[in-house]
């Protein structure tokens, strides 16, 4: 018991004795820690949402589109939470806007070059 408590009082006086460049060291890991995380994941995502964000607002009526479903389509009709998709003469679908996630390749070569102009 006695060989405890020398052991106890030996670590309580190893701990108050702790090096200030100690302290220093871990805020210095936090502050490296939290910027590789910022920048490996905080900040591409955000980059992500925001070209999906302008996706969403370039779409227009007549433009060919795939949806997530692999579905091609032309926009009827558009509104702010859903499209109406002609994929055949006369066949009209409601589905929601954010289920579209590309031009197809026709069509998007027709909107790069109309940004560039």
């Amino acid at each position: 018991m006695q060989n405890l408590s020398f052991i106890l009082l030996q670590a309580a006086q190893a701990g108050q004795e702790a090096p200030k460049s100690n302290i220093w060291m871990n805020v210095i890991f936090w502050v490296l820690l939290i910027a590789v995380i910022y920048f490996f994941m905080i900040r591409p995502a955000s980059k992500r949402n925001k070209e999906a964000q302008k996706f969403k607002e370039s779409l227009k009526k007549g433009s060919k589109v795939i949806t997530a479903g692999g579905v091609y389509g032309i926009i009827d009709e558009i509104s702010d939470t859903y499209v109406l998709l002609e994929i055949a003469n006369g066949v009209r679908i409601k589905i929601d806007k954010n289920s579209i996630v590309s031009y197809t390749e026709a069509d998007a070569q027709n909107n790069d070059t109309a940004e560039k102009k």
